[in-house]
């Protein structure tokens, strides 16, 4: 049995294709793109043609499947490029529900179209089913064109509330009437697939007026009628223009006509009624008097007049405004002769801004349209204060009438309102010119205070004045005085009671007036240029002795005990290098007695004149030495600073006799004072040394060593060092034996090779700090290493009071210097650092004494240098690399967090130094057969050396590649003596070598880098390079220091494409790096490793 075929609804047709191909597929079939529909029962198909974009034809087919007695859709195939589910599907579906619902045949009778398969079916055939149908795709014949159009309607005339236009679309009947309801309302026509066929010029330009009303209207989807004020007047009046020339019919009421005027326009018609005047409100359509009762606004864009059957509808040129709107209904209004004068004031100007006013006989003189005018009134309240305030200004024949600032609803209609915004417009184009008011915005009420009171007395109000319609109205002229000349500044140094704290009195007078110096600071701190002062008077800012005032008084403010306080400073006696820029900006100075007699001295090493250094003082008796000169100036540098309680470190370069003068110091010191003996504490290695030093240049102190603690000493530390001169013991033995230490008095602390104390966490640094002693002196011919916080560390304990918060010297130096030691570092940032490297070396200079040898020892023998490149052997490089390989996986694994990995990044990064020298320190079992390339270059080396009757050190920071090199020296018969940190008679073995002739030294950089005079040597090999520069320059100068009479030779041995390579890199970069503060470089300050560093090191060798 044969199944019927019940199209699917349009709701379930966009459930089957979607609301985007539903809302296509419905303009298709209302354009009448669908023809050839063929309905087969046979097989459920529903198939036809649905013309496209251009000239393409597409054969779209539905396959429906039985469902409780019913067919519905359940696949579709289109020869488009969508192929399912498509559009023209859509399209199908549509014409045929509307046929169906017609009571038409689906199949039109037209050419038959190819049958699609039913299935897949092979290649050719789907290829040729896409192929459009030969038949010609003409639109068939429809049933009948549904003609449409809109109908207009008066609705409330003679009501008390005037009458309005309202619309619908209708339809024509089959016997030629029109008629509305549900079937055409606007929502039916917004959704053309309900089966009606309606005409479409007049659809689709009903359809565009549906959308012309405005959101805000009250209407309603399946109303039928809607009010014509509720469209948007702009766009509905040339939309009806344009109807009228597509041919749509516009109906009237009753059928009657409907003309579409030009124009419209509401005015008020003055004419003179005697002495009085007579108001009539009056219409005009197309410039023609409009008399009939019937009449009224089409909201606030049109006008309409019933006449004879006849709907007259037109726009307005402007807005209506609802005073015009009300008068249409208004009966003609008289104004006796004594309210006239009233009327002119009062409301002429109000009409005139919302209604056209005419004289049509010519009996009333109108007066031109009056303009605001913006009125500022400024009012001086003192010289600090300027109040102003704004409001506008409307001339009447009666006088002018002033309005606030802001309009309220009482008095909108009588003001222009359009015309103050532009007022106001342009008094903020011109303010926004003015760099000192930029942010200002006019308002009711405005209050300027102070220097910005000048700024608006000077700048604003004259450019107010010259725009057009402002009017500037001052009220009591100010009284402000500029004062001129140079600032006078006066610094004072006032005592206190905080020990090593004075206070810091500056005063600032310009042109007899004394100006407060907290107001300076805060004034150039936000930026401003000028600044008034409370009797009206104001000086400029831009003075370069204000600006420098302002950085140094910052500079003591964060320096100071009590940060914060910028206007109340305060200042350290180690602070002479602030004190001598404040002392060289100020006109008058004034201390107390105690900052003269502390800091006086120290400022005059400061200024670096002969003149001003301390007065000579002669050697102490018991010193048997002869000072070179710069070591007499650095003992009474060191007399001085003791003298006065003043820390300090001792910074020459290594070998220059840092212990000589020293020692000079305490044989002074003790021979002026006695008392309680000197603590020098110095590496376990050297303690020996001093003592022998001693013996040497003041045999005549009694030395004491400590080299063991409490619990294992003979004797308590307070009877050891009764009747001492001096103390030298470890840092070891001072951090483990701490309470002893602290328990005695001392005439001062010494610290040798004072970098042991450079971590300011450590604990020898921490017992170095709160040692109580007046005196503290740290020895170092290498104050900063890795990082400019180890200066802070060395100071903190030499010189607390000079930087005494690390926080704020880590933002004021570590930071800034960090950031700019980055590869690719901005300009600005690296201008930056290299102000404040240069700010810390002048405040540092008068608490370190640093000398080269190029400056006070150019007496030594050359010293020359050489990198000595060495290539790995085949087997180790192959070796070599395979680790690296491994290595550099790890550890750039490891990099996000390079502190909390940092022993595990450096253990790999040693397995590769250790790889580079010799396979076999990394491992022994796999390295059988590796020769080690650099051993056998030294060997070669060494031996030409001791061959021409040299002697040679010989450095390396493993003592397993030590002993390798041993054994091969013992293979080959050469003599060497040998040191590490297990050597148990240090001072044997060094005593052995330097009265020996042995001809080599094998040492251990960590055991040789200090404490060590080696000069009988004058070749030094260095086996590993490290990235501390400062390491191997210490093992260097156990050869080329003072006492040297023979050119020194050093030479650097690399390994050739491996990470000692990229240590060379970066140690060359710290060692410029460290020149920014101990030297006169301009570069910036070295830093710990980072990531980059580390990933620097890890890259490939070119």
């Amino acid at each position: 049995m044969r199944t019927a075929l019940t199209p699917p609804t349009p709701a379930m047709v966009a459930g089957l294709v979607g609301p985007g191909a539903f809302g296509r597929g419905a303009a298709y079939r209302d354009e009448g793109r669908v023809s050839e529909i063929r309905w087969s029962p046979g097989t459920h198909r529903l198939e036809g043609l649905v013309r496209g974009s251009g000239r393409h034809v597409y054969t779209a087919s539905v396959w429906f499947t039985r469902s409780d007695h019913r067919l519905l859709p359940d696949e579709s195939v289109c020869t488009c490029p969508v192929a399912v589910d498509c559009k023209h599907v859509a399209a199908l579906l549509l014409e045929a529900h509307a046929r169906v619902q017609a009571g038409l045949a689906l199949d039109d009778g037209g050419p038959s179209a190819p049958v699609a398969p039913s299935g897949p079916g092979p290649a050719w055939r789907r290829t040729l089913d896409r192929l459009p149908s030969t038949a010609p795709a003409t639109l068939p014949e429809r049933d009948r064109v549904v003609r449409l159009a809109l109908q207009l309607r008066v609705d409330g005339a003679g009501k008390a509330n005037g009458a309005s236009v309202s619309v619908r679309p209708v339809r024509q009947g089959v016997k030629g009437g029109w008629s509305g309801g549900y079937d055409v309302s606007w929502d039916v026509l917004a959704h053309p697939y309900y089966g009606t066929r309606w005409e479409p010029v007049a659809h689709g330009w009903l359809t565009e007026l549906a959308a012309l009303r405005k959101p805000s209207a009250p209407h309603y989807g399946s109303s039928t009628w809607d009010g014509l004020g509720g469209f948007i007047p702009r766009l509905l009046w040339p939309h009806l223009a344009r109807g009228v020339e597509l041919g749509v019919p516009l109906l009237g009421p009753g059928g009657g006509t409907v003309r579409l005027a030009d124009g419209g326009e509401i005015a008020l018609d003055l004419t003179a009624d005697g002495d009085g005047l007579l108001l009539t409100p009056t219409m005009t359509l197309d410039g023609l008097p409009v008399t009939a009762p019937v009449r009224g606004a089409i909201g606030d864009g049109g006008l309409f007049a019933v006449d004879d059957d006849v709907l007259v509808i037109g726009p307005t040129p402007e807005p209506l405004s609802l005073a015009a709107i009300e008068l249409l209904g208004a009966a003609p209004v008289a104004v006796p002769a004594a309210d006239v004068a009233d009327f002119w004031s009062a409301y002429h100007p109000r009409l005139a801004r919302q209604v056209t006013l005419t004289s049509s006989d010519g009996t009333v003189d109108l007066p031109a349209p009056s303009l605001p005018a913006l009125v500022v009134t400024a009012t001086f309240e003192g010289p600090p204060l300027l109040r102003v305030a704004c409001s506008w200004e409307y001339p009447t024949p009666a006088g002018p009438v002033e309005h606030p600032w802001q309009a309220t609803t009482r008095d909108a209609a009588g003001r222009d309102l359009p015309a103050e915004q532009r007022l106001r417009d342009a008094v903020a184009l011109a303010i926004r010119d003015l760099p000192a008011l930029a942010d200002t915005t006019l308002g009711e009420h405005l209050t300027f205070t102070d220097i910005d009171a000048l700024d608006a007395a000077e700048v604003l109000l004259p450019a107010l004045d010259e725009i057009e319609g402002v009017r500037v109205d001052v009220e009591r002229e100010p009284a402000y005085n500029e004062l001129t000349g140079a600032p006078q500044v006066t610094v004072a140094a006032v005592d206190t009671e905080r020990t090593d704290w004075f206070d810091l009195a500056v005063t600032v007078r310009v042109a007899d007036h004394d100006v407060p110096l907290r107001a300076i600071i805060e004034a150039l701190g936000t930026g401003k240029k000028r600044l008034m002062l409370v009797d009206g008077s104001w000086l400029r800012l831009d003075h370069p002795a204000l600006e420098r005032l302002r950085e140094l008084l910052d500079e003591a403010s964060r320096l100071s005990d009590r940060p914060g306080r910028p206007y109340a400073p305060s200042i350290n006696r180690y602070h002479a290098g602030l004190w001598e820029d404040l002392d060289e900006l100020a006109d008058v100075v004034d201390v107390s007695e105690r900052w003269r007699a502390s800091v006086g001295g120290l400022l005059a090493l400061t200024s670096g004149g002969e003149e001003a250094r301390p007065q000579p003082l002669p050697p102490p008796s018991g010193l048997k030495a002869q000072l070179r000169p710069y070591q007499q100036q650095g003992y009474e540098w060191l007399a001085f600073l003791h003298e006065h309680g003043l820390g300090g470190v001792l910074a020459d370069d290594m070998g220059l006799g840092k212990t000589v003068q020293t020692l000079a110091l305490i044989a002074h010191a003790r021979e002026s004072r006695g008392g309680a003996p000197f603590l020098v504490v110095a590496p376990a290695s050297v303690v020996s040394n001093w003592a022998a030093e001693a013996a040497q240049f003041t045999p005549g102190l009694r030395v004491v060593t400590r080299t063991t603690t409490s619990t294992r000493a003979a004797a308590p530390l307070v009877e050891e060092v009764a009747g001492a001169d001096v103390v030298v013991t470890s840092y070891a033995i001072f951090r483990l034996d701490s309470d002893a230490f602290h328990d005695l008095p001392w005439a001062g602390l010494i610290l040798d090779e004072a970098q042991f104390v450079k971590n300011h966490a450590s604990r020898a640094n921490a017992c170095a700090r709160s040692l109580p002693a007046p005196f503290k002196l740290a020895i170092t011919g290498t104050p900063m290493e890795n990082d400019v916080g180890e200066l802070w560390a060395l100071l903190s304990v030499v010189a607390p009071g000079l930087y005494p918060s690390r926080r704020r010297f880590a933002e004021d130096y570590v930071k800034p210097l960090t950031a700019a030691s980055r590869p690719g570092a901005d300009p600005a940032v690296r201008r930056l650092a290299a102000s404040r490297a240069g700010l810390l070396r002048r405040r540092v200079r008068p608490l370190m004494l640093r000398r080269t040898k190029d400056q006070v020892a150019p007496e030594l023998p050359e010293r020359q240098e050489q990198v000595l490149t060495v290539d790995l052997a085949p087997a180790h490089r192959r070796a070599y690399d395979a680790r690296l390989q491994r290595e550099r996986t790890r550890v750039l694994g490891m990099l996000d967090d390079v502190d909390g990995n940092r022993l595990a990044i450096f253990k790999s990064l040693t397995t590769l130094r250790r790889m580079a020298l010799d396979a076999s320190l990394v491992d022994p079992s796999a390295s059988a057969g590796i020769p080690s390339s650099k051993l056998d270059v030294l060997v070669e080396q060494v031996a030409e050396v001791v061959a021409e009757g040299h002697r040679a050190l010989v450095f390396s920071q493993f003592t397993g590649y030590l002993s390798l090199v041993a054994a091969r020296l013992d293979a080959l018969g050469l003599r060497f003596a040998y040191l590490d940190g297990s050597t148990r008679r240090r001072a044997d073995v060094v005593r052995g070598f330097r009265e020996g002739d042995a001809p080599l030294f094998l040492i251990s950089l960590k055991a040789g880098g200090f404490g060590l005079n080696l000069t009988e040597a004058d070749h030094v090999f260095l086996l590993d390079p490290w990235w501390n520069p400062a390491t191997e320059a210490q093992a260097v100068d156990r050869t080329h220091r003072i006492g040297q009479t023979r050119p020194v030779n050093v030479v650097r041995m690399v390994a050739a494409g491996t990470i000692e390579e990229k240590v060379m890199a970066l140690k060359e970069r710290k060692a410029a790096a460290v020149g920014a503060v101990l030297g006169d470089g301009d570069d910036v300050f070295s830093r710990a490793l980072d990531a980059d560093d580390i990933r620097g090191l890890l890259t490939s060798a070119p």
